[in-house]
């Protein structure tokens, strides 16, 4: 295990030389679980925790490691262990709203080039589900590609295909079956020596099952489908960078079942281009195609260029985005006053 091998390129290199020569090594974020890291690095891997000084300093879930990141630390070679003092710079980052009320980024995977966005060609199919993924996948600075499992099981693999269409906007779309060893050639180009690919989706819909094949043994336990609803149990509990006999480095997710928007404005657009061009031609700049005169996207649907349901899916995100902003408005400035609560005390104690 190298690391010029695992991914790190000019641009890392570049944030790392501020810290090359002051006795620090880099390493990768193969797997985080409470705040305890697994590290690759030049020696092998190695177990590591932050530094006080970079807990102290951290003011949210987003400043802490994730995998995929690349990290400064020091080593303990002794005792395989090591401590963490810097995040670099990412040159991509797949959040989303952590679950439940509090308005916190949670990052999926950081510096990954590539998604594949994994949807099996079963009753699971939901197209609603792959525009919010595509939206994310946009906002994260990687790039998109859906991939539609078990095809095999499919018996009107056309009419899928034309409905993944109206949703993929240029998108590449690839149809698999590992069962029948089929398709897997047109993922080849995409996992390139040094590469990084994330594999994102639901539960059950054949991440491990696609991991365990290029992998070529059973990292990831799978288990079979259930008859009732074709939807595979649950099996990956965490993220984890992979290694691949080709050289690409892969990170398998456990299945969202939860899946919030998180800063999307630019994906929006990337994933709705059809609704927005459609939109510069409507006779009012605020239009909100509704029952306005002159809606070219209304006139659109009308024709049958655009889906009832895709606008209104467009709507929801938009409406769903308008409310993180205000509620990350007030997360700001609730953060803002515990940095100078911390500042604060960190004086007076210096003080004493």
């Amino acid at each position: 295990m190298k690391i010029n091998k695992l991914g790190f390129n000019a641009f890392f290199k570049e944030a790392f030389s501020a810290y090359e020569n002051k006795e620090y090594q880099i390493g990768r974020v193969a797997l985080e679980h409470k705040r305890m890291y697994r590290v690759w690095t030049d020696n092998g891997e190695i177990l590591c925790e932050v530094s006080g000084k970079f807990s102290f300093d951290a003011s949210s879930r987003e400043d802490y490691p994730a995998v995929g990141d690349w990290v400064v630390i020091k080593e303990r070679a002794n005792e395989q262990r090591g401590t963490i003092h810097a995040v670099l710079p990412r040159k991509s980052k797949f959040s989303r709203k952590t679950a439940g009320l509090n308005t916190e980024e949670q990052i999926v995977a950081a510096n990954v080039d590539t998604i594949f966005l994994v949807n099996s060609l079963n009753e699971d199919l939901n197209l609603r589900r792959i525009e919010r993924y595509l939206l994310l996948t946009w906002e994260s600075g990687a790039a998109p590609v859906i991939v539609l499992t078990k095809a095999d099981l499919c018996e009107n693999l056309e009419e899928k295909l034309a409905e993944v269409a109206t949703v993929a906007m240029g998108v590449p779309v690839i149809t698999v079956s590992v069962m029948e060893e089929k398709g897997i050639d047109l993922l080849k180009p995409f996992l390139e020596p040094g590469r990084t690919i994330a594999l994102l989706g639901s539960s059950g819909v054949g991440k491990s099952t696609l991991t365990n094949y290029l992998l070529g043994e059973e990292k990831q336990k799978v288990q079979d489908i259930r008859i009732s609803d074709d939807k595979g149990k649950h099996t990956t509990t965490h993220r984890e960078l992979i290694l691949l006999p080709d050289g690409a480095i892969l990170i398998d997710t456990p299945g969202m079942r939860e899946l919030q928007l998180w800063e999307s404005e630019s994906g929006l657009s990337e994933s709705f281009t059809d609704i927005e061009q459609a939109a510069e031609n409507c006779r009012f700049r605020d239009c909100t195609h509704e029952n306005e005169p002159g809606c070219a996207v209304r006139r659109q649907i009308e024709e049958g260029g655009i889906s009832g349901a895709r606008l209104n899916s467009y709507k929801k995100l938009l409406k769903e985005l308008a409310y993180l902003d205000r509620k990350q408005d007030k997360r700001a400035q609730s953060e803002e006053r515990k940095r100078w609560k911390k500042i604060s005390a960190g004086a007076r104690s210096k003080r004493i």
